[in-house]
């Protein structure tokens, strides 16, 4: 596979591809991630389909520009991605942000995408289909009590990459889930500072303007653009939320029965 930055006309987007085949798999990680993270998933691909896995803007090794973080900027910087790699068609493989990025794809080209597995845009942040309803006084509150929570983030710095690798291997070997995997993902997660220290490649005005906008979605409008099969991927502890799955049940009821599964 080959893995390389493409100059948009606008942005600048890293993305590890291989086209050899006719159908096309289209991966798109999860906020905060990076490409690196498809590491023990893309190898049951290859030899079958194509494979395109990039950083989404403000990831990685991507261009982190000062502003631009609503899902359909960035599924706009994808579709352009595509059309460069001369892709008509895609499956898409959606992890959280991921799967809202691919779902505002669908929505926008729906001649493009021709299935899309959600592991994310299951529900509202707020309003009806949403966690937290009420009032317009109530979930302007709930909003100000939730950007004083990300004006405290820290970026946090540290003196070498081994320093935060064995961070975070001894996080998750203590909960019994490290495997070889998340070494090449958290390697890729920092980004060298002019010091020479590292810090996250998710910078906190990345991270804060995407959530902020993540907060007004309401993905049913989307759904109703939706032509192709979608995949509904919740975890167990999600689909015990009443909440999560009455939100499902209208997305769902925006597709066909055909074109959806749970």
């Amino acid at each position: 596979m080959v893995e390389e930055m493409i100059k948009l006309d606008h942005i600048g987007i890293n993305v590890r591809y291989s086209i050899d085949y006719k159908a096309v798999v289209l991966f798109l990680h999860f906020s905060g991630g990076n490409l690196n993270m498809w590491e023990g998933i893309i190898p049951q691909f290859e030899g079958e389909y194509s494979i395109i896995a990039p950083d989404c803007r403000g990831h990685g090794k991507s261009d982190k520009p000062e502003t631009g973080y609503h899902i359909d900027d960035i599924a706009n910087d994808i579709y352009l991605l595509l059309q460069r790699l001369n892709v008509d068609h895609c499956h898409i493989v959606g992890s959280s942000m991921g799967a809202e990025v691919g779902l505002s794809l669908a929505a926008s080209h729906p001649e493009l995408v021709l299935s899309l597995i959600c592991e994310g845009a299951l529900y509202n942040e707020f309003g009806e289909h949403g966690l937290f309803n009420g009032t317009e006084e109530e979930i302007e509150h709930e909003k100000e009590s939730l950007r004083a929570q990300l004006a405290e983030r820290v970026e946090r710095v540290f003196e070498t990459k081994e320093e935060y690798l064995e961070e975070e291997r001894a996080k998750l070997t203590e909960q019994g889930l490290w495997n070889e995997y998340f070494a090449a993902f958290f390697e890729n997660n920092l980004q060298q500072m002019q010091n020479s220290n590292f810090t996250y490649c998710y910078l906190n005005r990345v991270r804060t303007e995407y959530i902020q906008k993540y907060w007004d979605m309401k993905f049913e409008q989307y759904y109703k653009k939706v032509q192709c099969p979608v995949l509904f991927l919740p975890s167990e502890e999600e689909w015990a939320d009443q909440k999560i799955r009455s939100s499902l049940q209208t997305f769902t009821s925006t597709l066909t029965a055909s074109n959806f599964r749970v």
